[in-house]
């Protein structure tokens, strides 16, 4: 760019003197036109010569080299070298663009990590993340970024995790919890055991998307693609005609003036506004989303979300937490603290994950001597013998069959009923959570003109219900195994509009096919599994429901951007053209025509970048 903007200035300053000072003698003069000429249009002039080799005849670099070749032909030496002038001032205009473009992304994804610290044999060793294997220790310390994903296991810290997730806030971390690559390490060394080689890290998919992302075109796209191949021949054609048939038919008609509306034509033809513009504007919409940690894998993707009419949710860690909570204990005849510790002591040698929320709930250590026997009932709870106590913790089933008078709770959630020594102790609930922003982004969605929202799960019919009602969504399907999800996504996509898309949005294992099928598949990226983030389409980088609301407003930006661009450049063409054809239009206009209308929808795709947050 530099150096175009230096070529650019000096073939400037060779044109403005040549028009203004007078030398009296023509052949310097013209001299001058033809040295700026050669600075500022000898890349075009390679290139169009290049192309013509190589088959590709047609494009912009073969319009402006004709239609500036033919001026000198005809002596408009001065708007020859203008021509090029101003297209290589809007071409300088148009680098600029693309580049502040790639570099808000670049800049945003400077994510990779350069080496990681490993502990091996009592030294820290620099090396590749590549090189690091799963199970090895690696040392961060403050500043350092993340290169591989795994967990803390020593120190505790905040972690910047805006590359990622979009989120400004610091992440506060410490032994035990989960760690993604790509996060920066603020303050404190933490030692972290890694759980994924670099290929399959987090910052490794995420770069892995950006960089794919504009392989994968939108209708858009394709369609200015195919417009151009076609367009550009018809305008050379017709101005072969221009310049040739009328002073054969016209009486008096010269064949310098119609040449030189012909070449006009072939400037004002190029369709250079609308090719870069609209990539542009995916580009622009694409990074605008990576800025919010949401990832759109293609910009096919983002035209899609524009045209969603159904979204269909999966439950279980999409709008609920995902996390089995203690939301509630009744004790009778003792303390809701025994009642807790009794049957966390009655759960303590099982992984189920209601048996680990209720010791998570308890929250303190568990005297093993205590526990003298326990027996895992399957299907109905477990049975255990706690010092000199028998203790029972199951479902109904097991206190109907034990001939224990118990109180049902109607609560909605896993109930934990408790006999000591065949006397019901009482009950705990267990239940998910709702995400705090789901209810929201429902209510959001709706006003976005989204026609249906719908939730699959495959829990009970009563839990379903009751999440559903409370989220103000349309339908609920319970009960429902994978393929279930499957087969009723293949029935609701009949039910959508022959433009309207169908997204489903997901996080777990399960998902994935249901992901794969849908028109737009929708991942929670922060605590979804790798095979639900593969079959996506979109991942969002934390696990907010509200995220979907704004990939569609911003994709819906994007599209009336495209759209404003086709319109606003295709209309000034085709009247430029016909001033041109009719010879109300000089080569100059012609040129303004052209380079104006590229930056000024150059201008408007770079909206697409600009999000709040």
């Amino acid at each position: 760019m530099k150096k175009k903007g230096i070529k650019i200035i000096i073939a400037l300053i060779l044109f403005i003197v040549a028009i203004t000072i007078n030398f009296n003698n023509e052949w310097i003069n013209n001299s001058i036109y033809i040295i700026s000429y050669i600075i500022v249009g000898f890349e075009i002039v390679r290139k169009a010569f290049r192309n013509i080799i190589r088959g590709k005849v047609f494009d912009e670099n073969f319009l402006m080299t004709v239609a500036t070749l033919g001026a000198f032909a005809i002596g408009e030496f001065p708007e020859a070298v203008a021509v090029m002038l101003f297209y290589q001032i809007g071409e300088l205009f148009q680098s600029f663009a693309v580049d502040k473009s790639r570099k808000s992304i670049s800049s945003l994804m400077d994510i990779r990590p350069d080496f990681a610290n490993v502990q091996r044999n009592g030294t820290i060793e620099k090396v590749d993340p590549d090189d690091v294997k799963i199970g090895e220790i690696i040392v961060v310390k403050p500043g350092e970024k993340i290169p591989l994903d795994g967990y803390v296991v020593e120190g505790s810290s905040s972690l910047d995790t805006k590359a990622l997730t979009g989120e400004s806030l610091p992440r506060e971390i410490q032994e035990g919890d989960e760690v993604l690559s790509g996060s920066i390490n603020i303050n404190g060394v933490i030692k972290i055991k890694v759980t994924k080689e670099y290929g399959q890290s987090t910052v490794s998919k995420i770069l892995d998307l950006v960089e794919n992302a504009s392989s994968k075109k939108a209708k858009s796209e394709n369609f200015i693609t195919k417009f151009a191949s076609y367009y550009t021949p018809i305008v050379v054609i017709i101005a072969v005609i221009l310049a040739i048939v009328p002073p054969l038919v016209i009486e008096g008609a010269l064949f310098s003036e119609w040449i030189y509306r012909a070449l006009s034509f072939l400037v004002v033809s190029c369709p250079c506004a609308l090719v870069i513009s609209i990539p542009l504007s995916f580009f622009g919409g694409i990074g605008g989303a990576s800025k919010m940690g949401i990832l759109i894998k293609g910009s096919n993707y983002l035209e899609q979300l524009a045209n969603t009419e159904i979204i269909v949710f999966d439950k279980t860690g999409t709008l609920t937490e995902g996390v089995f909570e203690v939301q509630k204990v009744n004790a009778i005849d003792i303390s809701k603290e025994e009642l807790l510790k009794i049957t966390a002591h009655a759960e303590n040698y099982s992984n189920h994950p209601i048996s680990l929320s209720v010791k998570k709930a308890y929250n303190n250590e568990i005297d093993e001597k205590q526990i003298i026997k326990t027996e895992e009932l399957s299907g109905r709870g477990v049975i255990a013998t706690i010092g000199n106590q028998e203790v029972l913790v199951g479902n109904e089933k097991l206190m109907n069959e034990k001939q224990i008078d118990f109180t049902k709770c109607n609560d909605i959630g896993t109930i934990l009923y408790v006999a000591i020594d065949g006397k019901f102790a009482g009950y705990i609930l267990i239940a998910d959570k709702i995400k705090e922003d789901s209810k929201k982004a429902i209510k959001d969605l709706k006003k976005n003109n989204i026609k249906q929202t719908i939730m699959l799960t495959g829990d009970r019919k009563e839990v379903g219900e009751l999440v559903s009602k409370e989220l103000g969504l349309d339908k609920v399907y319970t009960e429902l195994l994978p393929d279930g999800k499957v087969e009723k996504v293949e029935s609701l996509l009949k039910e959508k509009s022959q433009k309207g898309k169908l997204a489903f949005v997901g996080d777990g294992i399960n998902d994935a096919p249901v992901l794969a099928i849908s028109d737009i598949g929708i991942a929670m990226g922060g605590l979804g599994s790798d095979a639900a983030i593969e079959a996506a389409d979109v991942v969002l980088m934390t696990d907010e429901p509200s995220k979907i609301v704004n990939a569609i407003s911003l994709s819906k930006k994007t599209m009336r951007i495209v759209k404003e661009n086709i319109v606003f450049a295709i209309s000034i063409k085709v009247l430029v053209l016909i001033l041109s054809a009719l010879g109300l239009s000089t080569m100059w206009q012609a040129v303004f025509a052209d380079v104006g209308v590229s930056i000024i929808a150059i201008i408007n795709a770079l909206r697409a970048l600009n999000v709040k947050k």
